[in-house]
C-alpha cells in the first residue's frame, strides 16, 4: 500500500472507476447481447416461417424431391448451420445434411427436451421456447435453432394421398438452426472495447483527479508537513504562505496561529524565567544595600543638621540624601516584586476596592486634568484576594495611565463586567503567557473548571505604547517614563496576578492610548 496520502486517494479512486465501469460494462455488453440473440431469433424465426411456407405446396402434393431440393438450397447458405424436417415421432425426414435423414433424434438432448418435457410434443410454444442456442462440440461455435411446428390443415388430413388422422394437430416440426459465430464475434469485440474504454478512462480519470489531488492535497499537506518539521526543528517563526480557503488552508491557519502562540509562549515563559532569576537576584541585591543605604541616610541627615550654617555643604547633603531616598525606594520596589509572600487571601468586593484606590489617587487626577469615568457592571462581584494587593494593582495602572496622559488632561475609564469562560480559553499567565494580538500581551491558560470571571479594563487616552515596546513592558527595570520610574510597576502588578490565578492583557495603538484588562475568577 503506497505511504503518500495523493497516491493513496489516486489508488482509491482507479479502483472505484474500475468497479463502476466494469459493472457498467458488464450489463451494458451483456443488455447488448440479449438485444442482437432476440434480434437473431427473431431473424431465424421469420426464415422459418419463410422455409415452411415455401415447402406447403410440396407436402401437399407429397413431392419428396422438391422439398429436399428446397431444404437443400436453404441449407447451402453460409450463415445456416441446418435445416431439418421431423415427423411426430423425432425421426428426421429431411435435412440439408444429407447423413442426418432418417435418423431419430433424442428426445431428452439439450436441443430437444422444450417440446417433449413430458414424452408428449407441446402444441402450442411462444419464440422463447422454440429457441434454443447449444454446441454441438468444444470445438464448435454456438449455435442458434428454432423450431417451427408443422400443423395439421384440413387440406393435409383431407387429401387423397395424406393417412393423416383430423385429430392430429401437430405433424412435425422444421427446425432451422444457424451459426452465431458473427454474433459471438461482435459481443467479443464490444467486450474488447469495453475493455479499452476503462482502461483509457481510468488512465484519463486517474490523470486528472492525480492532477487535482496534487493540487488540492498533496502541496497543502508538503506545506504543513514541512512546517512541522521546522517547528520540530525550533523554528517557531515558520509561516506556512499563502493557506488556502478550504479545510486544509484552515488547518494551515490554524498551524501558523499555533506556531505563533508556541513563539509568543516560548517568549513568555523566557521572560518569566528570567523575571524569577531576577527576582531572587534582586532579593538578594536589596537585602544586602539595603542596611548601607539607611546608614548612608542616617548620617546624611545628622549632617545636615550639624551643617545649617554651612550653605555650601547643606546643597551637597542635600542631594546625597534625595538620591539616597531615591535608591531606597528602588530597592523597595525590588522587595515588593521579589517578595514570594503567600497573599491574605479573602472575598473582596472589586468595586470597593477600586474605589479605596481612587480615593488614593483623586487629588493626583485633579491637578492632570484627568477626568474619570466608571462603568462599572450593575453586579458586586467578589473574588478570593489579597485585597492591598488589589489596591496596588490598580493604583499602579491609574498612575501609568495619568503619566501617559500627561498635563493637557485626558480621560480614563475604569470599566468592569462578569464574563464566563470555557475551560481552555483563560490560561493562568505563569503557564501560558500569550498575546491574543499582534499589539497585545496576553497571559492566558487554563483554569481549573469552567466559572464566572471578572474582567476590569482601564483605558487612557494618553500617549499610547508603540507595538515594539509591548513585548517589554511587563520586565523589570523597563520604563517609557525616562527617568520618571523605576520599571517596575507592571513587574510587580504581573507578580499579583499571578499569584492570583489571574492575568493581564494590554491592547495599545500609538497616540490611541492604552488599555489594560485584568481578569480574575469570581468567588
Amino acid at each position: 500500500m503506497p505511504k503518500k496520502l495523493a497516491l493513496k486517494l489516486i489508488l482509491a479512486v482507479g479502483i472505484t472507476t474500475l468497479l463502476i465501469i466494469g459493472v457498467y460494462a458488464f450489463y451494458l455488453i451483456r443488455a447488448q447481447g440479449d438485444v442482437l440473440i432476440r434480434e437473431v431469433e427473431r431473424h431465424v424465426n421469420q426464415l422459418s416461417e419463410t422455409v415452411k411456407n415455401s415447402t406447403r405446396h410440396d407436402m401437399l402434393l407429397n413431392q419428396q424431391d422438391r422439398i429436399r431440393q428446397v431444404v437443400a438450397t436453404i441449407g447451402q447458405q453460409q450463415s445456416i448451420h441446418n435445416v431439418r424436417i421431423l415427423n411426430k415421432a423425432g425421426t428426421i425426414i429431411y435435412s440439408s445434411k444429407s447423413d442426418e435423414v432418417g435418423r431419430m433424434v433424442d428426445k431428452k438432448a439439450e436441443s430437444c427436451y422444450a417440446c417433449h418435457a413430458a414424452d408428449q410434443p407441446l402444441e402450442h410454444l411462444g419464440i422463447e421456447q422454440r429457441t434454443r442456442i447449444y454446441s454441438p462440440d468444444a470445438n464448435s461455435g454456438r449455435i442458434l435453432a428454432v423450431i417451427n411446428p408443422i400443423y395439421n390443415e384440413h387440406a393435409c388430413w383431407n387429401a387423397a394421398c395424406h393417412a393423416h388422422s383430423s385429430k392430429q394437430t401437430v405433424l412435425g416440426v422444421l427446425d432451422v438452426a444457424i451459426s452465431l459465430h458473427e454474433e459471438d464475434a461482435q459481443i467479443g469485440s464490444s467486450k474488447m472495447k469495453a475493455i479499452y474504454f476503462a482502461v483509457i478512462a481510468i488512465l484519463a480519470i486517474s490523470i486528472i483527479i492525480g492532477g487535482f489531488v496534487r493540487k488540492w492535497v498533496d502541496k497543502p499537506v508538503k506545506a504543513l508537513v514541512k512546517g512541522t518539521h521546522n517547528v520540530a526543528a525550533g523554528n517557531l517563526d515558520y509561516v506556512i504562505p499563502n493557506p488556502r480557503s478550504d479545510e486544509l488552508g484552515e488547518l494551515a491557519h490554524s498551524f501558523n496561529n499555533m506556531t505563533k502562540k508556541l513563539a509568543e509562549t516560548r517568549m513568555q515563559l523566557l521572560q518569566s524565567g528570567k523575571l524569577a532569576s531576577i527576582g531572587r537576584l534582586a532579593a538578594g541585591v536589596a537585602h544586602e544595600i539595603n542596611n548601607p543605604l539607611t546608614g548612608v541616610l542616617t548620617y546624611s541627615s545628622f549632617l545636615q543638621k550639624r551643617t545649617k550654617d554651612q550653605p555650601e555643604v547643606q546643597k551637597d547633603l542635600d542631594v546625597i540624601v534625595r538620591e539616597t531616598k531615591r535608591c531606597r525606594e528602588i530597592v523597595k520596589g525590588l522587595l515588593d516584586f521579589s517578595r514570594q509572600s503567600t497573599p491574605k487571601i479573602s472575598r473582596v468586593d472589586i468595586h470597593q476596592a477600586i474605589e479605596r484606590t481612587l480615593v488614593v489617587v483623586a487629588n493626583q487626577l485633579s491637578l492632570s486634568h484627568v477626568t474619570l469615568v466608571k462603568e462599572f457592571c450593575p453586579d458586586r462581584p467578589q473574588v478570593q484576594a489579597d485585597e492591598n494587593q488589589l489596591q496596588q494593582v490598580f493604583l499602579n495602572l491609574i498612575v501609568n495611565a495619568i503619566d501617559a496622559i500627561g498635563p493637557e488632561g485626558g480621560t480614563i475609564t475604569i470599566s468592569s463586567a462578569v464574563t464566563e469562560h470555557s475551560p481552555d480559553s483563560v490560561m493562568p499567565m505563569k503557564q501560558i503567557p500569550c498575546p491574543h494580538k499582534p499589539s497585545t500581551i496576553d497571559n492566558e491558560g487554563i483554569l481549573a473548571e469552567k466559572q464566572k470571571y471578572i474582567e476590569v479594563t482601564v483605558k487612557d487616552t494618553g500617549c499610547g505604547i508603540p507595538a515594539e515596546n509591548l513585548a517589554k513592558i511587563f520586565e523589570p527595570f523597563y520604563s517609557t517614563k525616562d527617568q520618571r520610574g523605576t520599571g517596575l510597576g507592571l513587574s510587580i502588578i504581573w507578580g499579583i496576578l499571578d499569584n492570583h490565578n489571574g492575568r493581564i492583557t494590554v491592547h495599545s495603538e500609538p497616540g490611541k492610548g492604552a488599555t489594560f484588562t485584568i481578569t480574575l475568577p469570581v468567588a
